[in-house]
């Protein structure tokens, strides 16, 4: 520790000789860099602030129906890339920055000046963007401002419509495909469709559905028409034992309980007809007249007519018989069972034709099924995307219209402003600073002159840096004179870094009085 002391206090007392250096090398650095700071031009900031509304009522509403891209998002990627070099040296000829430019070189370096000058800063929660930007002229800054803000809202209605019109051209494209596709799908299937058509079921059954539901319907056929045999079989036996039956006298009464089918029925329409009549009209209404007529000639005819086959029985007992009542009905029940086996024989023949077509085609079914199976997978998918493709242009279509109607609102909250101070340099900040330069600068050329011509203070450095026998040292007596001319030395020291001190002094309160006064 003791040795480290002894060092320092030997580069201090070695410092200390070269003081004057010191002084001289502070005052040049001084001057020097208070010099270059009064050098530096005044820089005036011009700003605008801008406001971007991304918010709309028809967002909301339209959820879910539109495709509706992150507007946020895209308007703060705008704003971190609109300083590029197409936009700066767009700027350069909006704000005609470029009439004092004679070479290539001129205009590259003010596009590398105005891309790091501009700056862009954003707050993200309320969507405020404030562009700033330094120049030595208020106007230049001014006009630079306001080409930036002009580019900054063309920019993002610009890409938006690129976009759009993208995605639609893009939409149509694929549509236009699928449209092939589907085409060419539908074809297959009709040609498909012509050349099986004996296999096809309008129902949308397969071919074992058919055959099971054909072998069903002949099943049921057969039973109808086994009932039906029988059932005629039976009236037939029941036919041919009926016992002939011959009508009483003509002039035996009563006649009331005699049947004449024939007329007998049309009595009983008639009557039916009349009831429903009378629950609509009264008793003189025409239709109820006419029609109780026309039932009063028919009870009247069928009198006649049994009076007569009484007459008819009495002189031929034979043609009796075949107009007994009972044996004619019978009759027309067996002939109405003989057409309705026939119908059924016919029935079950064309079932069973179906059910044998059925039955022999059932070995390509698994084929025509899979090949069926595999253009409608097709089809169908091919449709699908159609479909989507279509309301997805749609969707874009109407997101367009949206956009168009309730797009990104730009406000400009502040207009472009050039500051009436400049803002640049802050020589309240760079004086002090200049200061301290010099008084660094005088330390450290006093330190480097002892470092470069040493002086000893003691035998001990002397020994210790010759590496030789010291044999002896002498005393140096100050007398008088030479303490006036130290003591002279010192206040001359005293003076020299005083004036420095005041300097700087009086300069830093002229610089304050003078900003003050602006203000």
């Amino acid at each position: 520790m003791d040795e480290l002391i002894r060092q320092a206090l030997t580069v201090l007392r070695g410092m200390w000789k070269r003081r004057w250096l010191g002084v001289v090398v502070a005052w040049v650095v001084g001057v020097a860099s208070v010099a270059a700071v009064l050098a530096i031009p005044d820089k005036y900031e011009a700003s605008a602030r801008i406001f971007v509304d991304t918010q709309s009522i028809l967002r909301p509403l339209m959820s879910g129906l539109v495709t509706q891209p992150n507007v946020d998002q895209q308007v703060m990627l705008l704003s971190r890339t609109l300083i590029n070099r197409p936009n700066v040296e767009k700027l350069i000829r909006m704000a005609d920055l470029d009439l004092n430019i004679q070479s290539k070189v001129d205009r590259e370096a003010l596009v590398e000046t105005l891309m790091s000058s501009l700056k862009i800063n954003n707050t993200s929660r309320d969507n405020i963007y404030t562009i700033t930007y330094r120049d030595t002229q208020p106007e230049h800054a001014k006009r630079v401002v306001q080409s930036l803000v002009s580019i900054f809202v063309e920019s993002n209605l610009g890409d938006s419509r690129k976009d759009t019109e993208a995605a639609r051209k893009f939409l149509d494209k694929e549509i236009a495909g699928y449209e092939k596709k589907l085409e060419e799908a539908e074809a297959r299937l009709k040609e498909f469709k012509l050349r099986n058509l004996a296999n096809q079921n309008s129902d949308g059954k397969d071919h074992f559905a058919q055959m099971s539901a054909t072998g069903a319907l002949l099943e049921q056929s057969r039973l109808e028409l086994r009932e039906a045999q029988n059932s005629r079989d039976a009236l037939r036996r029941q036919i041919q034992g009926e016992e002939p039956t011959v009508l009483p006298d003509a002039s035996q009464e009563p006649i009331a309980g005699v049947a004449v089918p024939e007329i007998d029925s049309r009595i009983d329409a008639l009557k039916r007809n009349l009831d429903a009549m009378l629950q609509r009209f009264t008793d003189k209404h025409p239709d109820v007249v006419s029609t109780r007529r026309l039932i009063k000639d028919l009870e009247e005819q069928k009198q006649q007519e049994i009076v007569a086959r009484r007459k008819t029985a009495v002189t031929n007992p034979s043609v009796s018989v075949n107009a007994n009542p009972v044996y004619q009905q019978l009759k027309v029940t067996l002939s109405e069972l003989e057409a309705r086996v026939a119908a059924l024989q016919t029935r079950v023949a064309e079932y069973q034709a179906r059910y044998d077509r059925l039955k022999s085609a059932i070995s390509l079914v698994p084929q025509i099924e899979a090949e069926f199976t595999q253009l409608n997978r097709d089809y169908e998918i091919n449709r699908k995307n159609y479909e989507q493709l279509v309301q997805r242009r749609e969707s874009a279509s109407l997101g367009s219209e949206m956009d168009n109607t309730a797009g990104v609102d730009f406000r400009l909250i502040d207009p472009p402003r050039a500051s009436p101070k400049p803002v640049a340099p802050n020589r309240n900040l760079f004086l002090p600073l200049t200061f301290l330069l010099a008084l660094v600068a005088g330390v450290a050329a006093t330190f480097a002159a002892s470092q470069l011509r040493p002086v000893f203070f003691d035998s001990r450095s002397l020994r210790e840096a010759c590496g030789l026998p010291l044999l002896g040292t002498v005393s140096m007596l100050i007398d008088e004179e030479s303490q006036r001319r130290d003591r002279k030395d010192l206040l001359r020291f005293a003076a020299a870094c005083g004036s420095l001190i005041a300097a700087y002094g009086a300069g830093l309160l002229a610089l304050f009085l003078i900003s003050v006064r602006t203000a």
